[in-house]
């Protein structure tokens, strides 16, 4: 059984990628003769089509709490599909590095769904992440961050925060809801001998060596949880960022207890 298993791994891989680039092209020529101008367009657009994306993975979700439908919401990160959920959930914007501006066709589409690109050691991004969170927030967009920076491999709930982004909310005077994400494999995908650690989660792979990995998937189920209310900062934390990004990164580790 496993043999056969084994043996039809590649074939899944290639027929889910050649959906997956079908979609990515749908949208790319979508998006280049529609143009939303708005960034509710953009974000509704962005929705949709991390809608088909999932389905065509076989990606299923479950949502735990109330979706914030405005304000920003922090989350662990542990892989691109992080991004996909939190978009198909509803419309939102995301505050992204700007490396991903530069990545060829997921920049420009990510540029034209409104995201808000964050350029660490350049002056005056910081100025223009801001400038671009408030017109989310203006607009009543939920602005979606991942404090951490990076993704982990899911050894700790959540790894040390950044501190920036969190300030520039906590100035800006707007709510910040924590939220939480967790996977779990297929009993098909375990017996198959395939961990959320090397399938799912993007740790030391490059970035084609996941996606390889993770189109041999039978499926995903996801359950994002949402905290019941907006994180109540504390007085020293609103005076020093440093202790804002512990205890926002508190608020969604506490999350984790019950996935």
């Amino acid at each position: 059984m496993l043999e056969g298993v084994i043996c039809l791994n590649p074939l899944r891989k290639l027929y889910r990628a050649l959906k997956v680039i079908a979609h990515f092209s749908y949208a790319s020529i979508e998006l280049a003769i529609t143009r939303p101008h708005t960034r509710a367009d953009r974000a509704a657009w962005l929705s949709t089509f991390c809608r088909r994306v999932l389905r065509s993975m076989d990606v299923t979700y479950d949502i735990i709490g109330d979706i914030p439908m405005s304000g920003a919401v922090i989350s662990n990160h542990l892989t691109y599909i992080d991004i996909l959920l939190h978009s198909a959930m509803r419309p939102c914007v995301f505050v992204s590095k700007a490396e991903l501006r530069k990545t060829p066709l997921l920049g420009w589409m990510s540029m034209m769904s409104g995201t808000v690109y964050v350029a660490r050691g350049q002056g005056g991004s910081a100025a223009k992440a801001a400038e671009g969170m408030a017109k989310g927030f203006r607009d009543g967009l939920p602005v979606v961050f991942f404090p951490e920076g990076t993704t982990g491999v899911g050894d700790e709930p959540a790894m040390p925060f950044r501190s920036g982004l969190i300030a520039q909310t906590i100035e800006a005077g707007a709510t910040m809801r924590a939220s939480f994400i967790h996977y779990t494999l297929s009993p098909q995908d375990i017996a198959a001998g395939m961990t959320l650690r090397n399938e799912v989660h993007w740790g030391p792979q490059s970035l084609v060596e996941h996606i390889w990995g993770f189109l041999g998937l039978h499926s995903l189920h996801a359950t994002v949880r949402f905290a019941e209310r907006p994180i109540t900062f504390s007085e020293p934390a609103i005076r020093d960022r440093k202790i804002a990004a512990e205890e926002a990164r508190t608020a969604v580790a506490a999350l984790s207890a019950s996935a």
